[in-house]
């Protein structure tokens, strides 16, 4: 599984290595986090959602969380769409983490 994700993280990474350089996804972490909303905003589709979904697997494991594929998922995806939309700014890493702090109560915890 984690070598179908890498693959395929590879195959995105070449896809948009021609656009600029807002349209490439960060590398490791430290540049992730500092991802605003807006800079997330105008990078293609695919390589945004990369990103969130790397964003959300890092918060919610430090938060002790599984975010499930189901009604509480698209919750958290809406706060966090809601919240870039009032903070443009704001770093992306923040608005997904937040977002997660304030739908916690619902969702499973990690084993």
């Amino acid at each position: 599984m984690k070598t179908k994700l890498a693959l395929v993280a590879g195959a995105a990474l070449l896809a948009v290595s021609t656009s600029a350089s807002a349209q490439v996804p960060p590398l490791n972490f430290d540049q992730a986090a500092y991802i605003t909303c807006k800079q997330a905003h105008d990078m293609a589709p695919e390589p945004r959602k990369m990103l969130a979904v790397y964003l959300a697997e890092h918060a919610s494991r430090y938060r002790g969380v599984v975010i499930p594929d189901n009604e509480v998922g698209a919750q958290i995806a809406h706060l966090v769409r809601g919240g870039c939309t009032l903070a443009p700014d704001a770093y992306l890493f923040t608005v997904i983490d937040r977002a997660i702090v304030a739908e916690m109560s619902k969702l499973p915890k990690r084993r």
